[in-house]
């Protein structure tokens, strides 16, 4: 049994599971067979955005904090405190205050996020170039054949990368060690919070035939519900189940499912994977029904949205508007653009018009706007010999981008963009 101390870095290959570690004392070992043969990891931070609000404020450490926007919101993220109170990620504000109404609540800023996941993006690149990110707070690693490279097995550079985000950027992070992407998403939030979890070969199988089907990526809540009446619960059920007959029934998602139950994975870990899509989105403190209000905040959402397509120097090809009723209910609508863009008025124009036919005075309680079918920005927005106006307001668009570098976002706004009070 090889043993790993995860605070000293010491490896035992033929230990004992049990007791602390002889070198240093801590009680934070892991012990499995398999431990120095597996190199697919996948770092999860632990309540990333809450964490990151505890580390710059001290006194919020033993408070339950809450990361998400006013009542009207969705939870952003909680700390471990506040989930012992049942809160957790996108369950609505009004419900997590109820829930646990001596939470510290705190809006989120996306920008000191953004800074933090890269920094953390940063250490897990000083160990191996093969990082896929999954989101600001997480991603996959390969460590295989890294031993060499680093002197230690790729457990214990795992460990040594963690020990680093907790110590040089100050949140913790969990790990799920296996030989797939799969496992290894699964066995980071086994743990959680400062896990380290190891699933093996030996076990995989068997593991899993005691999990319900939502452990499977990739299936949902409408293909749980679809699979419970198909009278399929666990994955023992599903992997009883022969391949052909989960495709002729769920299609190339019943092929992926047929996989996954035997604990096969044969993605590999790809780095710098292409952004899909670009949006922003807001949630109203009340529902809106007025047309003009609603075209207010798709512009404010439309130039966010140009803004982070030029900083990521991208283009998209079609426009996606989406929309919540008061009753959670979500509408989206696209429209493929004759040509990419990266303009908030191009942006705004498509997406308005989408908006015209669904602002007929149903109340909406959140609206938000984004670009897929990404490109290179170079290819944005080409002169257009049906719209003559178009360079002029690309230009214009472009003299707003200059002053706003030099003077801020507020230097300078559209009159379209003003109204009265925030709009989440």
């Amino acid at each position: 049994m090889a043993v790993l101390c995860r605070d000293c870095l010491a490896v035992d290959r033929d230990g004992r599971a049990d007791g602390r570690c002889p070198d240093c004392g801590s009680p934070r070992r892991v012990a499995h067979a398999e431990l120095l043969a597996l190199g697919i990891a996948h770092l999860d931070c632990d309540a990333f955005y809450a964490s990151i609000e505890k580390r710059d404020e001290p006194a919020l450490r033993d408070r339950p904090v809450i990361v998400g926007g006013g009542r009207r919101g969705v939870v952003s993220a909680a700390c471990y405190i506040a989930r012992t109170f049942g809160v957790h990620s996108a369950m609505p504000m009004f419900k997590a205050r109820k829930a646990c109404p001596d939470a510290v609540v705190i809006r989120p800023d996306m920008r000191k996020y953004a800074t933090v996941g890269g920094q953390i993006r940063a250490l897990m690149r000083d160990y191996t170039p093969l990082v896929e990110p999954l989101a600001l707070d997480e991603a996959f690693l390969d460590l295989s054949g890294t031993e060499r490279l680093h002197g230690r097995p790729p457990a214990a550079t795992a460990a040594l990368l963690v020990r680093r985000i907790e110590d040089e950027i100050g949140v913790t992070a969990s790990i799920g060690l296996s030989y797939n992407k799969f496992l290894a998403k699964i066995a980071s939030d086994l743990n959680k919070p400062r896990g380290f979890a190891v699933i093996g070969r030996a076990e995989a199988v068997e593991f899993l035939s005691a999990q319900p089907v939502g452990i499977i990526w990739g299936a949902g809540k409408a293909l749980q519900k679809r699979l419970a009446k198909d009278g399929i619960t666990t994955v023992a059920q599903l992997r009883a189940i022969d391949e052909g007959q989960l495709i002729a029934r769920y299609g190339a998602m019943g092929q992926r499912m047929a996989m996954f139950v035997r604990g096969e994975d044969t993605r590999r870990v790809t780095p710098n994977q292409p952004t899909k899509s670009i949006s922003s989105e807001t949630t109203f403190r009340q529902d809106i029904a007025d047309r003009r209000e609603l075209e207010t905040i798709l512009w404010r959402q439309s130039e966010r949205v140009a803004e982070r397509l030029k900083a990521a120097g991208l283009a998209g090809s079609t426009v996606v508007l989406k929309l919540r009723r008061s009753d959670f209910r979500i509408l989206t609508r696209s429209r493929r653009l004759p040509d990419p863009t990266q303009l908030a008025e191009t942006i705004y124009r498509q997406a308005g018009q989408l908006l015209v036919k669904e602002a007929d005075g149903t109340p909406y309680r959140l609206l938000g706007v984004g670009l897929m079918g990404m490109v290179p920005g170079e290819t944005a927005d080409p002169v257009d010999l049906a719209d003559p106006a178009a360079p002029r307001r690309a230009d214009a668009e472009r003299a707003v981008d200059k002053v706003r570098q030099r003077f801020g976002r507020a230097a300078i706004q559209k009159g379209r963009g003003f109204r009265s009070g925030p709009p989440d």
